[in-house]
């Protein structure tokens, strides 16, 4: 089995947060989570156009760019591609849960990309990266087997470039859910091995909104004040976190100013 490997520059945090790459998991011919009354793209799709018009309302600065605005099929290396074009500084992605054996599950959790820490988040990343196999060019995966535990070994010898700057959305994203979601249970921060994370060069979340494969919590998803509500919550979490990356852009540029007119002061007494 080959491996695959995204190589990009890190992208300077001393510039602030400009661009958010929005994904709006599965679409088209790909329906994500099916459950008894609604498809999973429909759900996340919503929640992913509210949350980007909230942003362009009150960030106009940032530039926001959907990996898919209506419903179409987009193959998982165009998304992360499409964010590494973009040069994004953020990219979050929304999708709804579901576990066949379990109808009872219920809550929101947040993924950063890194190490399979149990069977149930490998089995979700099978389950996200299996849109693979409805696409006709797999040429950009390199051999790589969604469905395969040995494709899923190269994601421990990984470093995440971008790891603490995604763990604290990732935290902010459920600290809110917790304040303020209507799907009550927080089933916190995981790590797994997500194709759309692991190739993108940006710090990277991908957000479960709740289980459709539970009666109750599909209908909280799809009710569209519901999906207004947990739009909301994305969005103070993405507020909380340009907050602390323009602060320290600002920061980084006022110590670089200071070590300039340093220097500029003592080639002057030099000479």
């Amino acid at each position: 089995m080959a491996i695959f490997v995204v190589i990009a520059d890190a992208q300077s945090n001393d510039t602030g947060l400009h661009t958010v790459v929005i994904d709006a998991g599965h679409g088209g011919k790909d329906p994500g989570a099916v459950g008894r009354m609604s498809y999973e793209k429909n759900i996340v799709l919503s929640v992913a156009l509210r949350l980007g018009a909230m942003i362009e309302t009150w960030f106009p600065d940032v530039k926001v760019i959907y990996t898919r605005n209506r419903d179409y099929f987009v193959p998982l290396a165009e998304r992360s591609d499409i964010a590494n074009q973009a040069k994004a500084d953020l990219f979050i992605s929304i999708h709804a849960n579901s576990v066949e054996n379990n109808r009872t599950a219920i809550g929101c959790e947040t993924y950063i990309m890194g190490l399979h820490r149990t069977q149930e988040n490998l089995e979700i990343a099978m389950r996200e990266n299996s849109v693979i196999s409805m696409e006709t060019d797999q040429s950009a995966y390199e051999g790589f087997d969604p469905s395969s535990l040995e494709s899923y070994i190269v994601f421990q010898l990984m470093q995440n470039a971008y790891l603490e700057q995604s763990l604290k959305m990732a935290d902010y994203i459920q600290d809110e859910f917790l304040k303020d979601s209507p799907v009550r249970m927080n089933r916190g921060i995981k790590q797994a091995g997500f194709v759309v994370l692991y190739r993108t060069a940006a710090p990277s979340v991908l957000v479960e909104l709740g289980f459709i494969s539970n009666i109750v919590e599909e209908k909280t998803l799809m009710n569209p004040d519901n999906q207004q509500q947990m739009a909301e919550c994305i969005f103070r979490a993405f507020k909380r976190y340009k907050t602390g990356v323009d602060a320290q852009a600002i920061s980084l540029k006022s110590d670089t100013i200071q070590d300039a007119d340093v220097e500029i002061r003592d080639t002057f007494i030099e000479n």
